[in-house]
């Protein structure tokens, strides 16, 4: 387990510089230098990581994603451990954590800063902990095969795991509000098929009070902003996202987000806990999560976090059953290789940037369309503006397109963007002095509410034929606005 565990970092790590910036990642280092309790879209703890690591290397892109490939490596190792508190030897944890390891999903969040690999690794560490509780207060027949934990200090053991479980939901939730769903899904289906006695301790209701009181800052910024985190949900189930799925899509897509070689691996496994009293919970949270996020129009990853426990149930029965079989396990083994590989191609930065154009890369994996281009964009900006004013604002359609001029504007003397992109909105207008605006991906239909002389300054062309989301979007010279900035810009905001 920890061999595959210390083989996926390595191999994290070592892509992590390859191709760019995801737009996320130039929104969180522009978040980060607004820090703040809360944002419109997203609490505050992933701006606070790419703040952290950008003050010890504002240009280092390894740097930025390195929490990113220690929180998925902790991932694989939970699932391991799953494995272990399922009943199995060293055997099912090692098969449980390669499967993890080699899981398209893991590896695609993985490989770049986003709030999705730390909810993961919350909701993984959460699973972990109810398995131990499970076991350890949830009946004495349940530790028969298991061998008992060393080295863990008397405080934390039995009912006090309930204090942990509160931290990490906590931290999650100052990460990710989606953490919220598998936690009431998971504590519904407990409280319903059991096993009950694990509430029966005053250290639940501890638990419940520290995550509320470590959530509770982001909670009252966002009261005092008018909640603007439920348009921003219904904005992504209403399809604004570049990842937002159809109900159909978001069936097919959960047969390939561990990869469609390790479905009948967890679909064995969610099979094992639904028969099994003990973790019945855990199948009955993943199907009312199934069923929610079909329903709320989610995103396939919504259910991401429920796969490792289902991979480590189902790993500990066939480990037992391939035994010492060496052709058997050679076979499994393939199987797990060939999972890895094709993960690899398609959700890291494997084949050349050239490449990818003629390769399905792109279209199974947006993300990756949108880690290309980004010097090259803000560069075509710069020439654009350099040919107007020394005092002329600029205005983007989104945050990622800010967030990269704020990132690689400098040598081109660009001033601080502005956008009506979620938190972009919340830091500001362009000056009202500005009557003349470089806007970038805006076009003119929208634009005619805000000036009434516009004027065409090209287009992006990331020179590549690679059509992400910025390829081929207009570039107009916004003169002669209708009012002031401050009094057009709420018209301006979008979330989404």
């Amino acid at each position: 387990m920890h061999i595959v565990a210390a083989l996926f970092a390595v191999v994290l790590i070592a892509g992590a510089p390859r191709y760019g910036y995801h737009r996320d990642e130039l929104y969180f280092l522009a978040a980060g230098r607004h820090l703040s309790w809360g944002y419109p879209d997203q609490p505050p703890f992933t701006p606070l990581v790419a703040k952290a690591m950008a003050a010890i290397d504002p240009d280092s892109l390894l740097l930025l994603r390195l929490p990113a490939a220690l929180a998925a490596t902790l991932v694989v190792v939970c699932a391991g451990l799953m494995a272990r508190e399922l009943g199995g030897g060293r055997a099912a944890q090692a098969l449980a954590a390669a499967a993890v390891a080699s899981a398209a999903f893991v590896m695609g969040v993985g490989h770049m800063l986003s709030t999705a690999v730390f909810d993961l690794a919350a909701w993984s560490v959460v699973t972990l902990v109810v398995l131990r509780l499970i076991r350890e207060i949830g009946g004495p027949e349940q530790s028969a095969n298991v061998e008992p934990p060393r080295r863990v200090a008397r405080w934390l053991s039995g009912p006090r795991w309930w204090l942990v479980i509160g931290v990490v939901v906590g931290v999650g939730l100052q990460n990710k509000l989606l953490l919220i769903f598998p936690v009431l899904a998971l504590l519904v289906s407990l409280l319903v098929f059991g096993p009950r006695k694990l509430f029966a301790t005053r250290f639940f209701p501890m638990a419940i009070g520290t995550a509320v009181l470590i959530w509770l800052p982001y909670l009252v910024w966002q009261a005092g902003n008018g909640w603007p985190q439920w348009e921003m949900g219904r904005a992504i189930a209403g399809g604004s996202s570049g990842t937002s799925d159809t109900p159909i899509m978001f069936v097919l897509l959960q047969f390939g987000l561990m990869g469609p070689l390790l479905v009948p691996l967890w679909a064995f496994g969610l099979w094992r806990l639904a028969r099994d009293v003990r973790y019945r919970a855990f199948a009955v949270a993943y199907g009312l999560l199934f069923v929610v996020s079909v329903a709320t129009g989610g995103k396939a990853y919504y259910l991401g976090g429920m796969y490792p426990i289902l991979l480590a149930a189902g790993a500990v029965p066939v480990a037992a059953w391939l035994g010492h079989r060496r052709t058997r396990w050679a076979a499994v083994g393939f199987v797990v290789a060939v999972n890895t590989i094709g993960s690899a191609v398609l959700f890291l930065p494997v084949l050349p940037v050239s490449m990818l154009k003629d390769t399905p890369v792109l279209t199974v994996n947006y993300d990756a369309g949108e880690t290309i281009g980004w010097p090259e964009f803000t560069r075509q900006v710069g020439q654009a503006r350099a040919r107007l004013g020394p005092d002329v604002a600029i205005l983007t359609a989104n945050y990622g397109e800010a967030g990269a001029i704020e990132r690689y504007g400098a040598p081109y003397d660009l001033p601080k963007p502005h956008s009506g992109h979620n938190s972009y909105w919340w830091w500001g207008p362009p000056s009202d002095a500005a009557t003349e605006v470089l806007t970038v991906g805006l076009d003119r239909d929208y634009l005619t509410r805000f000036c009434t002389d516009l004027q065409p300054a090209g287009e992006i062309d990331n020179g590549l034929g690679i059509d992400n989301d910025e390829q081929g979007e207009p570039l107009f010279v916004c003169r002669n606005p209708r009012a002031p900035w401050s009094e057009l810009w709420p018209h301006a905001k979008h979330l989404g």
